[in-house]
């Protein structure tokens, strides 16, 4: 087997945009070692795609500040590395924060994008251009591409299998359940402000299907309060109570799965079993959307001219902002998951 580091570190929903590259590699001959930060270090760790999981602790090490523990983890995992000799080394995230591992890393080929931020280029000797297709899917395929390697078109996901102890917890979670109707997750929230719908939009998806099927809301603790204003209180809210492992487990169950253009999108898709239906409102689904048959996975965005920005904070004042997150309309969304829900087979 030849040796790849494979550097992406996070966030959550590039890591999952870079496992079909991972099984592209794998499927070439390729044993991976993969260098993530917390935030992903689930979805790679014990993932078939993938030799080695080597966890980046990049959140640990910025709550605590300076500290000398911190330094001594870090030469830890930099003497780990070192021990190993890759054939090739990628790096995916093209950062100062990943630049400093392919520095580290000992390989004759370190490939990154051309353009990548924070003079992580210098790191590397060989220089790998964008693909012209605007998905970032497909411009993490391009070092396949580049490599010259075969089945660069295919997009498979793969994901870590459940453990019983994590079945046994999303029961515990899932009791009570009306298991009689298709079970529809809503993840409402993500990091962006930017990107969120509107509450009282979801709100009016909420009541016009909650007869139609058993509601489950995903967050963290500090989604409550949307999640409790959008549900009035009722369902089962399961915000803060779970991580990436029962997450997968969750959306394995699911009929269906919404959300904004999020990491809970993104994983949702990548097992491969719900519809997803995913809202932009800042962010073009051309890049992030979810790939695949449009029967089951949708981007749905509105139709403003300023609409994608791809910005965090809305450029326009007045009347006109943040109009994106008013849009799509509900019965667009509505109608979408009526129609999914009626070719559910319970």
């Amino acid at each position: 087997m030849k040796k790849l580091l494979l550097v992406k570190l996070s966030s959550l929903g590039d890591i999952i945009f870079n496992i079909p590259l991972a099984n592209i590699l794998q499927k070439n001959g390729y044993e991976i070692t993969w260098l993530v930060s917390e935030k992903g270090y689930d979805v790679i760790k014990d993932n078939p795609a993938v030799k080695n999981a080597v966890l980046i602790p990049i959140q640990r090490w910025k709550k605590r500040g300076f500290s000398f523990k911190s330094i001594f983890e870090f030469i830890q995992i930099a003497l780990q590395l070192r021990k190993e000799k890759f054939d090739i080394a990628i790096d995916s995230q093209g950062m100062f924060k990943s630049m400093q591992w392919m520095l580290l890393a000992r390989a004759d080929r370190k490939l990154i994008f051309e353009h990548s931020r924070e003079f992580s280029t210098y790191a590397c000797n060989e220089i790998v251009k964008r693909s012209p297709n605007p998905h970032v899917i497909y411009s993490y395929l391009q070092f396949a591409k580049y490599l010259n390697l075969e089945g660069t078109d295919e997009i498979k996901y793969t994901l870590p299998p459940s453990s019983d102890e994590t079945k046994a917890k999303v029961d515990n979670l899932l009791h009570g359940l009306d298991k009689s109707k298709p079970m529809v997750v809503i993840c409402p929230a993500t990091t962006w402000k930017m990107k969120h719908w509107k509450k009282d939009n979801w709100k009016r998806v909420v009541e016009a299907i909650k007869d139609k099927c058993s509601l489950v809301f995903t967050g963290t603790e500090r989604d409550n309060d949307l999640i409790n204003y959008i549900s009035g209180g009722n369902f089962i809210n399961l915000a803060g109570k779970t991580q990436v492992k029962e997450l997968i487990e969750l959306f394995s169950r699911a009929a269906l799965v919404m959300s904004p253009d999020s990491g809970s999108a993104h994983l949702a898709r990548a097992t491969e079993i719900p519809a997803v239906i995913t809202i932009f409102c800042c962010t073009p689904p051309t890049m992030y959307g979810p790939l695949g048959d449009p029967e089951k996975y949708y981007s749905i965005r509105g139709k403003l001219k300023c609409n994608p920005c791809h910005k965090r904070n809305c450029p326009l004042t007045g009347p006109e902002a943040e109009l994106c997150r008013t849009q799509p309309q509900p019965e667009e969304i509505i109608n979408i998951v009526n129609k999914i829900l009626q070719n559910v087979k319970q």
